[in-house]
């Protein structure tokens, strides 16, 4: 009788075991998805972590920058290495670090986009935008470097935010070096109007700019900021979360009224879109 006893005490033992390991997984399972959840929830946040400064310049010839910088018209700042888009006097100014590679810049600007356009065109802010190659020197090829020389020679013609915005709807996946083919650059300038010019077709293929966007890239790197995209409202991280608010189309939209209270919007022209 004892034995049975015995027998008894150890399968209760045992299924007791059992049923708190099921407990256990069932709870894991659970956190996991709340964890996904809140990484979906805040436009990738785990990824941008992931995305860390670590660029050793690229490779090969078309990415060691050699030759004079040449700016792209209109270009200003330091060492006239901001293209803007929007008014000068605009209340507030939208800074904004991007590799044209970089998923998370894609996730920010296709999320993101038509508010900050909402922004420009009522005068509500400015956006100065800073090119990087972080991309090419993590994972090899010149997408990064073609994709942001491609987007200064756009800039000469007055198209930079269109082709900007092209650009990052069509972006291929981050290990595919797509961008660094020029056949692919001048295909997408085909989908902003008057973009697709002998002068764009040379300007790209040529790697006119390419100086300057290593120029960039160098002060991106000397800046201390730790990934791509980078986005500061008048000088204050805002990606991606401000204080404890997560960027969102709300919050952002918030944030500018915030900071232009009591100052009157600038008067502007739309920017063209692509078409």
């Amino acid at each position: 009788m004892s034995e049975k006893n015995e027998e008894g005490k150890r399968a209760a033992r045992d299924r007791l075991v059992q049923q708190r390991e099921q407990e256990k997984a069932r709870e894991r399972r659970r956190r996991t998805l709340i964890v996904s959840a809140a990484v979906v929830g805040v436009l990738g946040l785990a990824a941008v972590i992931g995305v860390i400064a670590a660029n050793s310049g690229g490779k090969g010839n078309k990415a060691s920058g050699s030759g004079p910088a040449v700016a792209p018209s209109g270009a200003t700042g330091k060492d006239s290495l901001i293209i803007q888009v929007g008014a000068d006097d605009a209340p507030s100014t939208l800074t904004v670090w991007e590799d044209f590679r970089c998923p998370v810049c894609a996730q920010f600007e296709n999320a993101l986009r038509d508010t900050i356009h909402e922004l420009e065109n009522t005068g509500q802010i400015k956006v100065q935008y800073h090119l990087a190659t972080l991309i090419d020197g993590n994972l090899g090829g010149t997408g990064s470097l073609d994709a942001a020389n491609a987007a200064a020679c756009a800039q000469d013609v007055g198209k930079f935010s269109a082709y900007h915005d092209v650009l990052y709807r069509s972006q291929p996946p981050e290990t595919d070096d797509a961008f660094g083919k020029s056949s692919k650059l001048i295909e997408l300038a085909g989908k902003v109007e008057g973009l697709d010019t002998p002068a764009f077709r040379g300007c790209v293929e040529d790697g006119t700019h390419n100086t300057w966007v290593q120029k960039s890239n160098t002060a991106f790197q000397n800046g201390g900021f730790t990934g791509t995209p980078t986005a500061l409202l008048n000088g204050e991280s805002i990606f991606p979360k401000k204080g404890n608010e997560p960027i969102s189309v709300a919050n952002l939209k918030k944030w500018v009224a915030e900071a232009n209270k009591g100052k009157q919007p600038a008067k502007v022209t739309p920017s063209p879109s692509a078409s």
